[in-house]
């Protein structure tokens, strides 16, 4: 199981957001994932969902499209960390640092332990 480290305390807008690299961070203009609060201003920060890949595994798309470009090809039982589902696509992350990206809900099943 995967720890999400909940910031605790104050936090504060000390100056100007980071800009971070799409592909490798897991925030996006209206979400990010839990561990960037006080680092990146978002409206709204995400626990991951922890998922498996389907056993015959699936392509990790840079957007929600199948005619989108393949960041990687994850193989079946990968660990896929949802922040967001939406419209058939779940937005999330591989692993803990991973690439980031859209894969299609039908290629997650729920993790076991």
């Amino acid at each position: 199981m995967t720890v999400s480290p909940i910031p605790t305390g104050q936090l504060g807008l000390t100056g100007p957001a980071e800009k971070l690299d799409a592909a490798h961070w897991p925030v996006r203009g209206d979400l990010a994932h839990i561990r960037l609060a006080g680092r990146c201003f978002v409206p709204h920060y995400a626990v991951p969902m922890e998922r498996s890949v389907v056993p015959c595994g699936a392509k990790l798309f840079a957007q929600n499209s199948k005619d989108a470009e393949v960041r990687e090809v994850l193989g079946g039982g990968a660990l896929f960390n949802v922040l967001d589902v939406a419209g058939g696509w779940a937005w999330g992350q591989v692993g803990d640092d991973g690439f980031v990206g859209y894969l299609p809900v039908e290629a997650l099943q729920e993790r076991r332990s």
